[in-house]
């Protein structure tokens, strides 16, 4: 076995480069100074979830409305789509800092059982969108009871 020198210095040198490349990888998605490098694909936060009766999904859009965001069932799979559009509100003024993005998105979710496409609902309030997908009968638990 053969003996290795501990070197403090290297070890806080690897930790600096790693710091450096974190912090240059977080950051370079916000120095944007152009608006048409802020445009571009986003991912809007989303909670999934389900009960015995249905799954939930639960999207934050903010400056979205309805007519921004389409919603399809195909297959098992639901899509969310839109579209948070730039709009030059800063013409004639010195911007300091961007950190809204803006462009497209496309977020799609398996469904993993047989769901009631014909009773999907829908609700748009205050930025959020709600999509409520009943499941069917047939996936719904149920209880057998035991014969004596």
């Amino acid at each position: 076995m053969a003996i290795v020198r501990w070197d403090p210095f290297r070890d806080l040198a690897i930790l600096h480069e790693r710091m450096n490349r974190l912090f240059d990888e977080t950051l370079s998605r916000t120095r944007a100074a152009e608006p048409s490098e802020l445009t571009g694909n986003w991912s809007p936060a989303v909670d999934v979830y389900e009960n015995a009766e249905r799954y939930v999904v639960i999207a934050e859009l903010p400056g979205l409305t309805k007519d921004d965001v389409q919603i399809e069932l195909k297959e098992n799979v639901l899509t969310l789509r839109g579209e948070r559009k730039f709009e030059d509100e800063y013409k004639d003024q010195t911007c300091h800092r961007m950190e809204r993005a803006y462009g497209q998105f496309v977020r799609s979710f398996s469904i993993p059982a047989q769901v009631e496409a014909s009773k999907v609902e829908a609700r748009f309030k205050d930025g959020v969108l709600t999509v409520t997908i009943p499941k069917a009968a047939a996936a719904k638990p149920r209880v057998i009871p035991i014969a004596a």
